[in-house]
């Protein structure tokens, strides 16, 4: 009798269904796919493997043995009751995400610098102006809170633009791939804000992260800097950076990522100025290469399950990534 496999990622295509169900025969396992995780609970009861990111999968799979979530953040499947069955493993799709990621921090960080948004405004109106200041990350001090594989992916491009340093922060102070000019840790985050033109925060949301950027450290940042978070909207006092944007001691702010999301509609950041606000859609699945990379990870680690081995991609639930 086959053993069972669940996947519900609305985002396949049919070449992907093929690659996942011509992988689950080799190793004696039944396939079955769904695009909506309520479509898939009659299937869930023998499951041994889901590949899915709704709670709803996980808590009603008592003979799961390992779930992968399409997605590197991994905070609904933390709770106490996420998991009908606790002892099954969890993985996720952390590394599939630095590519598209990284290319919208460059994006919104150029818009911020060379001041699209207003240069918009000007041509909306069919006016021609042509004398705004603008900023370059060449020469600038660049920090990025988070150095796994969004803020490496980030690094090799902004590296580029040549700007005059990229520092790195992550807790153990190492610097993978040597990507970076000087690799700190939290304990000397406040003298490197100081000295930041650029931070980048890709910072996953665990008890050691939410508040990182308190109305202190924020108010540490030089006059004129500049703040991308593509991370989660649990590191940054969202108040407080507000409150610094409105007074314009920093020059700009992209958002992608919020306390509360969606934002709610009467929230004051919708009209906050220098700020750019995009809804969490820097790492969506809507990137081809992206896709591809999830489902060759999933394989990746289904390979290694099949041999007895853990996923590559394993969760340590205490730390939450």
């Amino acid at each position: 009798m086959n053993r069972k496999m669940v996947v519900v990622l609305p985002v396949l295509t049919p070449k992907h269904r093929e690659q996942i169900r011509f992988s689950a025969a080799s190793n004696g396992f039944e396939v079955s796919f769904f695009t909506e995780a309520q479509d898939a609970l009659p299937a869930l009861a023998d499951a041994e493997i889901i590949l899915g990111q709704s709670q709803v999968l996980s808590q009603n799979a008592p003979s799961l043995r390992w779930l992968c979530t399409p997605s590197a953040g991994v905070n609904q499947f933390l709770a106490p009751d996420a998991f009908a069955q606790p002892d099954a493993m969890l993985s996720n799709s952390s590394g599939a995400y630095g590519v598209t990621i990284a290319e919208h921090i460059v994006m919104v960080t150029l818009e911020l610098m060379r001041r699209q948004a207003e240069y918009n405004e000007i041509v909306s109106r069919r006016d021609w102006r042509r004398d705004l200041p603008i900023r370059s990350i060449h020469g600038s001090r660049v920090t990025l809170l988070g150095t796994g594989d969004i803020g490496q992916e980030a690094a090799v491009r902004l590296r580029a633009f040549s700007p005059r340093c990229l520092i790195g922060l992550n807790r153990s102070g190492r610097n993978p791939g040597n990507l970076f000019d000087r690799v700190v840790t939290e304990d000397t985050l406040e003298s490197v804000l100081q000295q930041t033109d650029l931070l980048i925060l890709s910072l996953p949301d665990t008890p050691q992260t939410r508040g990182l950027l308190s109305a202190a450290r924020l108010a540490l940042l030089p006059h004129n800097a500049f703040l991308v978070n593509v991370g989660r909207g649990s590191a940054i006092d969202q108040r407080a950076l507000e409150a610094l944007l409105r007074a314009g001691h920093l020059s700009g702010a992209a958002l992608d990522v919020f306390e509360q999301e969606p934002l709610p509609a009467k929230s004051s950041l919708w009209d906050c100025p220098r700020l750019l606000i995009t809804p969490h859609v820097a790492g969506n699945m809507t990137l081809d290469y992206t896709v591809e990379k999830i489902i060759s990870q999933f394989l990746g680690d289904f390979d290694r399950y099949c041999n007895g081995l853990p996923p590559a991609h394993l969760v340590d639930r205490n730390i939450g990534y």
